[in-house]
């Protein structure tokens, strides 16, 4: 079969409206120099359901600063900010429209 009919033979799945427990936070985090080489985003995805987004990152030997945007469960993402606060990183919002330009 053509590939052109194989996608119209194909059922398309139905599109659902989003979830209205679903969020999205954009944060600035700052590390202190003892969190710079530990694996902290990674530990993040791990620990709790969300999906991360690296936006900016700047690291140096005394600080790291990283623009972070977190999608999931409104709980997952407060849940994960309490989390990142708890290890003694600073956690900032972001300005909306600051990341679209």
């Amino acid at each position: 079969m053509p590939a052109s009919k194989q996608k119209s033979a194909a059922k398309a799945e139905p599109k659902l409206p989003p979830d209205p427990r679903q969020s999205k936070s954009r944060l600035w985090l700052t590390f202190p120099a003892p969190l710079i080489t530990r694996p902290v985003i990674w530990e993040l995805g791990q620990k709790f359901k969300v999906i991360f987004n690296l936006r900016q990152v700047s690291v140096g030997k005394d600080i790291g600063i990283v623009c972070l945007e977190l999608e999931g469960a409104r709980s997952e993402i407060k849940n994960s900010i309490h989390w990142l606060e708890s290890l003694g990183i600073e956690v900032e919002p972001v300005e909306i429209g600051v990341l679209e330009s």
